[in-house]
């Protein structure tokens, strides 16, 4: 994997609801006007989005330093199925769609690669580095979810609620992650949707001790304390996505996608020199891009 991508999908995690949410349009919004019934004759069809993004997040988890990545994404829908592949994370909902669906209930798999302090050289802060790298965790799960057609400011408009699990499978830090998550998108017009999201993490003993504790020999050779995090709530995320057809309509042609989200650390996690002394609790994300639906 070339580097750049690899460094890219180090970061792209904290904005995968807000990149890949933008994209999905395609898959869940229709024409505001009811006289649009071509358009909306293809809403809950199959199709695919593929595209990428310049995503400016943080060098780590908790840094105040931030750079620019580049952020790809698949995402679409095959014979009702819908599926996702947006960075370095995976999922496809086994539960099929149709056209005209209201309600659309979701179950399947899901998969991560944590890129999260595995290389050194993209991190500018010294201690940090000094810390040691953390080797790259596999993790594996599934999701359920449900998501409703037709809310608040039309037929089309959706809200979404769901549940995530997975736990490390590489031993790099060998525990569990679970992400409640909420979404809500509405079309605009043909070519313009907008949403919102909201999620939060948490996450197992071993990810705290791997992330955000500090042992005695990390500490001789950061000048960090010594310092021990537990299992508990790590994180919230509260993020915004609009999505605006250049060519064709939201559900074919070409787009521009931006998407911006607020996290703020919780907790032992906040309070660890990794974050208070190094770093921020509090991080701005955000990423800006084109994509191509078909």
């Amino acid at each position: 994997m070339p580097n750049i991508i690899r460094r890219g999908l180090a970061a792209v995690l904290p904005i995968a609801a807000v990149l890949g949410a933008a994209p999905a349009l395609a898959q869940s919004a229709a024409p505001a006007a009811q006289d649009n019934a071509d358009l909306a004759s293809k809403f809950g069809g199959d199709n695919v989005t593929v595209g990428v993004a310049a995503a400016y997040v943080p060098d780590y988890e908790g840094s105040d330093n931030y750079r620019f990545v580049p952020a790809p994404l698949v995402i679409g829908q095959f014979k009702g199925f819908a599926f996702s592949v947006i960075g370095n994370r995976a999922s496809l909902d086994l539960i099929p769609n149709n056209p005209g669906d209201k309600i659309d209930f979701q179950l399947g798999p899901i998969a991560v690669l944590n890129f999260d302090r595995t290389k050194l050289k993209d991190i500018d802060d010294r201690a940090i580095r000094r810390l040691g790298k953390v080797d790259t965790a596999i993790e594996l799960g599934g999701y359920v979810g449900i998501g409703k057609t037709g809310i608040i400011t039309s037929p089309y408009d959706k809200l979404s609620i769901s549940v995530s699990y997975r736990h490390d499978v590489n031993n790099a830090h060998d525990s569990e992650i679970w992400q409640p998550a909420i979404n809500y998108l509405t079309p605009l017009s043909r070519k313009a949707a907008v949403g919102l999201t909201a999620s939060a993490n948490r996450v197992g003993s071993g990810y705290a001790q791997t992330y955000y504790s500090i042992t005695p020999q990390q500490s001789l050779s950061s000048g960090l304390p010594v310092y021990n995090a537990k299992a508990g709530w790590k994180n919230y995320q509260l993020g915004g996505y609009v999505t605006y057809a250049l060519t064709g309509d939201l559900l074919q042609g070409f787009k521009l996608i931006a998407g911006g989200a607020y996290s703020r650390l919780l907790g032992d996690y906040s309070y660890s020199p990794i974050v208070r002394l190094q770093g921020k609790p509090s991080q701005w994300i955000g990423a800006l891009g084109v994509a191509y639906t078909f």
